[in-house]
């Protein structure tokens, strides 16, 4: 993985505490508002430095949550009005495009 700076961190951070209720944005989104060459980059920030933000607002370019996550990411977004069908959210519907 490519190295990250505590600016690239922070830029990502005050970016996923900006999306507002009811939206999404993708990790892509969130990687190219920013700067970084990959959204793994910012899946990376999210694993390491996320609890107080609204993690379940990022997910794939698919509109898939995490696997390991989907129950409670799934949930979390339908409490604030997030379009899901089938175990995916409708990005169309409810995409939040980051200016960094």
């Amino acid at each position: 993985m490519a190295a990250v700076t505590d600016d690239e961190v922070e830029q990502v951070r005050a970016l996923v505490g900006a999306i507002p209720v009811g939206q999404v944005t993708t990790y892509g989104d969130l990687a190219a508002a920013v700067g970084l060459s990959s959204p793994r980059i910012v899946g990376w920030i999210m694993r390491t430095d996320s609890a107080d933000l609204p993690w379940h607002r990022v997910i794939s370019a698919s509109g898939k949550p995490a696997a390991h996550l989907a129950g409670r990411q799934l949930e979390r977004l339908r409490g604030e009005g997030v379009p899901v069908r089938d175990g995916k959210v409708i990005l169309r519907q409810c995409r939040w495009t980051p200016i960094g």
